[in-house]
């Protein structure tokens, strides 16, 4: 078997490298990714099933092992800190102020939120206190569609009318 898969294995060995290239953009990790494709490929050479196509069969390992790092590199790079114990991250010099938003009193909001009408208001005040859609459906009796038709009129009312203000 091991002269069989060395046969085979260095027929293809100069594709496999290229196809690894495409694929990493880097010639050290397509190294690393042909070598992982020929470890896997030997262990499991006894599914290959002959008479078919050796280039094909390793191609698909080493795309497959490919996928998984990608995806395994792409779950590692999620950032799970919550962004309100990231301000430190962000150096005051370079963020840029809204006027707008600062012309707003908080007391101006709450005093819209209360002029809205009770079926909108209470949907709203829920939503902003945490509750999802479908706990303020089941608190309300009303179905989750309707809960978030009232929280969008509410918040393109809000809009509208503190846009007016500042």
């Amino acid at each position: 078997m091991n002269l069989q898969f060395e046969c085979y294995y260095s027929a293809h060995e100069d594709a496999l490298q290229q196809f690894a290239r495409q694929l990493t953009r880097d010639r050290m990790e397509a190294e690393d990714l042909v070598q992982d494709t020929a470890i896997k490929a030997y262990r499991h050479f006894d599914k290959f099933i002959k008479g078919s196509s050796f280039k094909n069969w390793t191609f698909t390992i080493l795309k497959n092992l490919f996928i998984t790092k990608y995806n395994k590199r792409k779950k590692r790079d999620v950032v799970l800190t919550p962004v309100e114990e990231m301000g430190y991250a962000v150096d005051k010099r370079y963020v840029a102020t809204n006027a707008a938003l600062e012309n707003i009193a908080a007391g101006d909001i709450r005093k819209e939120i209360n002029q809205l009408s009770e079926k909108s208001r209470i949907p709203f005040e829920l939503y902003v206190e945490g509750y999802k859609y479908h706990e303020i459906a089941d608190q309300l009796d009303i179905p989750p569609g309707t809960v978030k038709s009232r929280i969008n009129f509410a918040r393109t009312k809000l809009k509208t009318v503190l846009q007016k203000k500042s």
